[in-house]
């Protein structure tokens, strides 16, 4: 007799994960089935966020997977450097695999790749077919033609160093580096007070990085700093999506009613990529519905995902004059504009809550790019699906 499940959860990153942890919470009833095609769960990733990012109730739930947490950050660029308050937070892959691990047991599978993925069904590389009331898809953004897209790609190197760094505060951004072709920052992460994470950075038009270059560009900058690496811990790579525009109505009927979570639901901060607030809201919304039909589901994932893209529009204004506007090693001069804002409005930025009159400061002054061409990509911000 074929298994029958409540829900099926198709890869185990980020936005399932955080499901699968939340059900297993709140409804621990329900039949739950976590798969991924990986021999391990949650890949090799680090996930950040702002503590302001999330409610008190939502980081109540989520602190025991906190990896790390530090009052406070630092920006760098070539005319300013600046120390901003507010918790900082990060999540390990290989400490969130342990949580789900220990909560999943039997209903974790690893080693399962998927052929095809429907509602109500999974059918697995090895013909084996699986039912369930609801499937939800977490593989990642898929390829589409209704999403107009730059990209943030790094590669990160985590490093045990010779001797201790001295880094007290995480360094979200020093721009000060060598530009290249396009907007390029050092992202680094004091784990311990002998260990960094250490990630070379690029806002691109292409979702490429030179890889070996980047390594390169790692260690040089680690000599710069006067930090000695010692032994390369791992190594971790990103593609992030920045969105620049996109015609909604069509990027929701290619999923064709499916359930799906995370980027492949398009929910990530339009600017930074950053989507653990958004997984983590929706990861709240899942396990009050279920358990329901697929086809609800899907609608009240789609709802969900529709209001965060229309107040995401302004974030995809700002990003169409930082990749559209000025020469591309210039984008630098937009970042350090914004990095001298107000304390609050840069936390509202992070959070996705922008009040009127921070949208009024983001654009008001003589903008950083060429004029005629910040015209061009602010003016141009009627996409596809919306009435002029």
């Amino acid at each position: 007799m074929r298994a029958h499940y409540d829900v099926i959860l198709v890869g185990a990153g980020l936005a399932n994960g955080l499901i699968a942890l939340r059900l297993r919470q709140l409804q621990p009833q329900l039949k739950c089935l976590l798969l991924e095609s990986d021999a391990h769960p949650a890949g090799n990733h680090t996930w950040s966020f702002h503590q302001s990012d999330l409610s008190a109730d939502q980081l109540r739930w989520l602190q025991p997977l906190i990896t790390a947490r530090w009052p406070g950050y630092q920006v760098r660029f070539p005319a300013l450097r600046r120390n901003l308050d507010g918790d900082y937070c990060s999540i390990a892959s290989g400490d969130f695999a342990r949580h789900l691990l220990a909560a999943m047991g039997d209903d974790l599978w690893t080693n399962a790749a998927v052929k095809q993925v429907k509602p109500t069904q999974v059918t697995l590389a090895d013909g084996r077919e699986l039912d369930a009331q609801v499937v939800i898809d977490g593989r990642g953004l898929q390829p589409t033609p209704h999403l107009q897209l730059g990209y943030q790609v790094f590669l990160g190197q985590e490093w045990q160093l010779a001797q201790p760094h001295g880094l007290q505060q995480p360094i979200l951004m020093d721009a000060t580096v060598d530009q290249q072709a396009g907007y390029r920052f050092v992202y680094t992460l004091p784990l311990s007070a002998d260990r960094l994470l250490i990630e070379d950075t690029h806002y691109v038009n292409q979702p490429t990085l030179a890889e070996n270059s980047a390594r390169q560009h790692i260690v040089d900058y680690a000599k710069q700093q006067g930090w000695r690496p010692g032994t390369l811990l791992r190594e971790e790579h990103g593609i992030l999506p920045i969105t620049l525009s996109g015609d909604i109505d069509r990027f929701w009927q290619q999923q064709r009613g499916q359930p799906c979570s995370g980027l492949r639901a398009g929910l990530f901060h339009a600017t930074t990529g950053y989507s653990l607030p958004s997984a983590v809201a929706l990861a709240e919304l899942v396990a009050t519905l279920l358990p329901t039909d697929a086809r609800t589901l899907s609608q009240h994932i789609e709802r969900f995902a529709r209001q965060q893209w229309r107040e995401q529009r302004f974030f995809r204004l700002l990003n169409r004059m930082l990749f559209l506007a000025g020469k591309p090693q210039q984008r630098w001069r937009v970042m350090q504009r914004f990095y001298r804002l107000n304390a609050g409005l840069i936390s509202r930025f992070y959070a996705g809550q922008l009040r009127l009159h921070d949208k009024a400061r983001i654009l008001c002054g003589k903008p950083p790019v060429p004029i005629g061409e910040a015209l061009h990509a602010l003016l141009n911000s009627v996409e596809p699906g919306k009435k002029k």
